[in-house]
């Protein structure tokens, strides 16, 4: 059975991963603050996904988009007219519901009488200078896509690009959603890594197959269990306006199956629509094309929409990695994350905090390795109960200095997820544990 998410939930709060936000003032609901430790594996999400699509390979850009717009931009990209929930009010208890998740006329609280629907629009409203009129009007951004769509010339021409390549993004984006919930599921500011990958129209079919292999194989490297995830062709009438097709990879929370990433072949929809010859489009001064010297013709390319939220997609980590077992009659619970996404690498132990000679030796270490690597020292309790709290955060190796180490200069190395234990030489250690985390540090 997957992991109670309010498991996870207390977990987070506890070892400071996740906290309620403006919680002194009693939160606000579906809100939520990275703390030390959760700024620390979120980015380190980002940094693998961001090494995974950019960096290693040859066909990819980075953009960081800004998240006010021209408010143009969600007119012709559909959003003004088109991103909208259909709501219903009770009409005894005042509560509000989405209208697909109620059935028949009757609130599922009270019983009361439901009002008719209507429409919603999810982005967030804001005003631009000093005057709150209608033509200061700005939205905070619903998705990460838009920026990338209305710079495609700005990195095509100068970074040199030939189709088919691709750019990536990782940033906030913002939606009033009317139900939020299941911790940091669902939540009205997230986090998005998303990719468009532009193509020839043609050959959209076989990248688009293409990305939804590298994007499910990207989770199982990094540690989810195959049997918890899976992959979810979306039916005709789920299909946003603008996609040919679309395969959500959905992972198996205690709430069901649900998508931490979508891949989606958006044809050439938002190009056309930003370009100044979309005879519907009055503002656009220029025509978001790809001439290519092989035809000699201007084309509209396609595009390849990998988007992954990355609250989502950290939160499948934490409750994939989740384990409860039993070590000599004591309950033992440790996050088994891939060390590439561990927020902490190691931590370095003294087993008397009282001996100044092993605390100086186990200083001496960490300074050594903090440069390279995340490392923590910890003395504030015994070796055992450091032991649990290091296995409970997710870090994959200790490093204890004990009585011996002052002797003969070795101290002793253990790995969380299988609690064995080696000696090597304390002037190694720096040496192992590159060899350990390669590139991963």
């Amino acid at each position: 059975m997957p992991v109670d998410l309010e498991k996870i939930r207390s977990l987070c709060k506890r070892r400071g991963f996740i906290f309620p936000s403006s919680e002194i003032y009693g939160g606000l609901e579906s809100t939520w603050d990275y703390g030390p430790l959760g700024v620390e594996m979120k980015n380190n999400v980002k940094r693998a996904w961001w090494r995974a699509v950019v960096y290693e390979r040859d066909d990819m850009e980075g953009l960081d988009a800004a998240i006010l717009m021209n408010r143009w931009v969600w007119k012709y990209s559909g959003h003004e007219d088109t991103f909208s929930d259909p709501l219903v009010d009770c009409r005894e208890c005042k509560r509000r519901f989405r209208a697909d998740h109620v059935q028949g006329r009757t609130c599922p609280e009270c019983g009361g009488e439901l009002t008719e629907p209507r429409m919603f629009n999810l982005m967030f409203k804001t005003f631009m200078g000093p005057v709150e009129d209608e033509s200061a009007l700005v939205y905070l951004r619903p998705e990460t896509a838009q920026g990338i769509f209305v710079n495609f010339l700005n990195v095509q021409t100068t970074m040199r690009r030939k189709l088919p390549f691709g750019i990536a993004q990782i940033g906030k984006a913002f939606r009033n959603e009317i139900t939020p919930g299941n911790f940091t599921f669902r939540t009205r500011e997230f986090e998005q890594m998303e990719i468009e990958y532009f193509v020839k129209p043609g050959t959209d079919e076989e990248w688009f197959e293409r990305w939804v292999e590298e994007r499910f194989n990207w989770y199982l490297r990094l540690g989810i269990r195959r049997e918890n995830l899976r992959q979810r062709e979306q039916s005709p009438d789920e299909l946003a306006h603008y996609a040919k097709r679309t395969i959500d990879i959905e992972y198996l929370f205690s709430i069901g199956w649900s998508e931490i990433e979508g891949i989606a072949n958006r044809t050439d929809f938002d190009l056309r629509a930003h370009s100044k010859s979309n005879p519907e489009n009055a503002h656009s001064i220029e025509n978001l094309t790809y001439f290519d010297p092989q035809t000699n013709e201007h084309i509209t390319p396609y595009v390849i929409e990998p988007s992954a939220g990355v609250d989502r997609t950290m939160l499948a980590f934490l409750v994939d990695a989740y384990h409860e077992e039993e070590v000599r009659g004591q309950k033992r619970v440790v996050l088994k994350l891939h060390k590439e996404l561990a927020p902490i690498k190691v931590a370095v132990l003294p087993l008397l905090r009282n001996r100044p000679e092993i605390v100086e030796m186990a200083k001496r270490i960490k300074r050594d390795l903090q440069s390279v690597i995340h490392t923590v020292y910890d003395d504030t309790g015994s070796i055992g109960r450091l032991y649990r709290r290091q296995d409970e955060i997710g870090t994959p190796f200790c490093v204890t200095v004990d009585v011996q180490s002052l002797d003969d200069q070795q101290v002793t190395i253990r790995d969380r997820d299988t609690m064995e234990q080696i000696r090597i030489a304390a002037d190694q250690v720096k040496a192992y544990f590159l060899e350990q985390f390669g590139c991963h540090i």
